[in-house]
């Protein structure tokens, strides 16, 4: 799950995919504010940044619960994000007869779909870990307080 991020982060600092970002955020409502805030190579790096601390807090949820539930949080913003841009961009190969067939931009962001559901695995799986750790916490202090 970090790998493709951390690549896919590092991309956004190129020039070549600073351009390749201009149909999904131009076309895109809600991601469209991005242009006006930071311009188009400041809206690419915004989003590199993003995949980057994103990547860096899934490697470290292997450490820490409070990582994983970060990263898996801001992953599943990120890949709802992409994956909905599917809902404004022609995705469907028109000579093949359009839906179920895919073109090469639709191909390219259906991972986005997987990459979600791997995020908010990661995302509940922290929540409930941190859940029954502050079961035991709880259970721990009742003992406390019954031993005195």
């Amino acid at each position: 799950m970090a790998l493709p991020l951390l690549l896919i982060g590092i991309l956004k600092f190129t020039a070549i995919e600073i351009e390749a970002l201009r149909p999904f955020i131009e076309n895109t409502p809600w991601l469209a504010w991005l242009y006006p805030a930071f311009g188009s190579a400041g809206a690419s790096y915004f989003l590199g940044v993003v995949e980057l601390v994103t990547a860096l807090l899934l490697i470290a949820s292997v450490r820490s619960v409070w990582a994983g539930l970060v990263g898996g949080a801001i992953g599943s913003v990120i890949f709802a994000l992409t994956s909905s841009t599917m809902l404004t961009l022609p995705i469907w190969e028109t000579g093949s007869g359009g839906f179920p067939f895919l073109n090469g931009l639709g191909a390219f962001l259906i991972k986005d779909v997987a990459l979600l559901g791997v995020s908010l695995v990661i995302l509940g799986s922290s929540l409930q870990q941190l859940v029954s750790d502050l079961g035991r916490k709880i259970d721990r202090g009742d003992e406390q307080r019954i031993e005195r």
